[in-house]
């Protein structure tokens, strides 16, 4: 039976699994989690917990039921980097159990995007841009049934730079490389491969844009469609909203115009091109019978970037953005800077709803509490409830305080403050699948990592 503290309740204690997180640095200090090199991502339903160590170049996954984990070492050469970023990615739209619902995804400081199942195996790598990858995140786009809210996508996060996968391609190709590798027909040659020839795995789809206009982010997001310019309102291409932090412009928003035609063209162009020159060189040699010499295997070109204009930005200097974190819906986002302060945006009209002040080096996520504290109260089961009986709120992490307190958007009261110990994290899972066999919403959570005892905890979704 979990314990059930005022405000939040254990969901498992993971010291059990401490291989997968001694791999990371776990158990060698206490604080060991205030490492920024120390990489955490918790999957759907919170069933798995993904750790990397960037320092050491490992990655784990651990099982929140308990079990064995996986720790995994990519084989990266020195042109890969180290891993920079970790996130999930579902297989499928509806989430399936077991290791047929999720991937692994981890980002190296070289621009490397490595694709893995849950037992360790390597689905697919691919080179998207030659810089820092900041920040995956998977987005999920069902929030507003009533528009065109667009698909499921996942983000990757640059200096100056963001990119798009669409998450139907992505998840078609993820697919198809984990059937391959569960059969077994290339088990033997992804081990070969790995780490060194990527030619043998499908390109993934993307859309790559310069966001540097007013300051190179730190952090960013694609919020969401935005409408098109007055004179393209017949244009049939889309046009998304990224909202972007960082040193010189505290934070910066930008229409990201989709090319379709060019990846399409693109395509094309580059495989012709490609066997075009292959061709060339193979003629030379017979002509002119040169010796043959090993040849080091480039690095894909990097994309050209589509069209991205730039609508506004807020620079407040010393001040400079820190981090970014958008609400389900992706109207809300909430920036936190140098300076100790919390700015609320609105995304739809790019202005400033709310603002606090003295929360340094603090970290935000949205979490959705029960409105009614009666039917909270009286009943343990949480089957009938629906979006109506949430409220959105924000959860502010300072660890400085040793605090976590609960806002009420937007301009509602301070609902909740909890105390919680030291080289602890908030997480929350990326994706939240609501399972056929319920008929409820399935609402927005925030869980306590502590990293010194391995404690898992979440905040309990009653007020009061």
């Amino acid at each position: 039976m979990a314990r059930r503290g005022h405000h939040l309740t254990e969901v498992a204690l993971l010291a059990s699994a401490s291989g997968c997180l001694a791999a990371a640095g776990a158990g060698e200090r206490e604080g060991w989690l205030d490492d920024p090199a120390v990489l955490l991502s918790l999957g759907p339903r919170a069933r798995d917990l993904a750790v990397a160590s960037a320092a050491r170049s490992v990655l784990g996954i651990v099982p929140v039921a308990g079990g064995g984990g996986v720790t995994v070492k990519p084989a990266l050469g020195p042109d890969d980097g180290r891993i920079s970023a970790v996130e999930w990615v579902p297989l499928d739209a509806e989430g399936a159990q077991g290791e047929e619902g999720m991937a692994l995804v981890a980002g190296t400081d070289a621009g490397w995007l490595l694709f893995y199942s849950l037992a360790g195996d390597l689905l697919h790598k691919q080179s998207i841009y030659p810089a820092k990858i900041l920040k995956l995140n998977f987005s999920e786009r069902k929030e507003n049934a009533w528009e065109d809210a667009g698909s499921d996508e996942l983000s990757v996060v640059f200096p100056g730079v963001i990119a798009r996968c669409d998450g139907a391609d992505l998840q078609i190709m993820l697919q198809k490389s984990f059937q391959e590798v569960k059969s077994r027909m290339w088990k033997d040659k992804f081990e070969q491969e790995d780490g060194e020839d990527t030619s043998s795995f499908e390109k993934i789809p993307l859309q790559i844009w310069n966001v540097s206009k007013f300051s190179s982010c730190v952090d960013a997001a694609i919020v969401g469609l935005m409408p098109p310019p007055l004179l393209e309102l017949q244009s049939s291409q889309r046009h998304y909203c990224a909202i972007t932090v960082g040193e010189d412009a505290v934070v910066s928003a930008y229409r990201l115009s989709e090319d379709r035609s060019r990846s399409l063209v693109g395509a094309i162009l580059s495989r012709g091109v490609a066997a075009t020159f292959s061709t060339i060189s193979s003629l030379s040699k017979i002509l002119w019978r040169s010796e043959p010499s090993p040849t080091k295997k480039s690095r894909p070109k990097p994309q050209a970037f589509a069209k991205t204009s730039p609508l506004t930005c807020l620079k407040d200097s010393p001040r400079k953005g820190e981090r970014l974190t958008l609400s389900p819906s992706g109207t809300l986002a909430a920036i936190t800077d140098s300076l100790g302060r919390i700015l609320l945006l609105d995304t739809r009209a790019l202005v400033a709803v709310r603002l606090w002040k003295g929360y340094r080096d603090a970290s935000c996520l949205f979490v959705e509490m029960l409105r009614n504290k009666d039917k909270a109260s009286s009943s343990s089961m949480h089957l009938d409830y629906t979006k109506s009986d949430y409220c959105l709120c924000l959860a502010i992490h300072a660890p400085r305080k040793g605090i976590i307190e609960v806002w009420q958007m937007r301009t509602g009261q301070r609902l909740l403050t909890i105390p919680c110990p030291k080289g602890s994290r908030i997480l929350q899972p990326s994706t939240r699948f609501s399972s056929s066999a319920f008929s409820s919403y399935t609402p927005l959570e925030v869980y306590l990592f502590n990293g010194d005892s391995g404690q898992l905890s979440v905040l309990n979704r009653h007020i009061g």
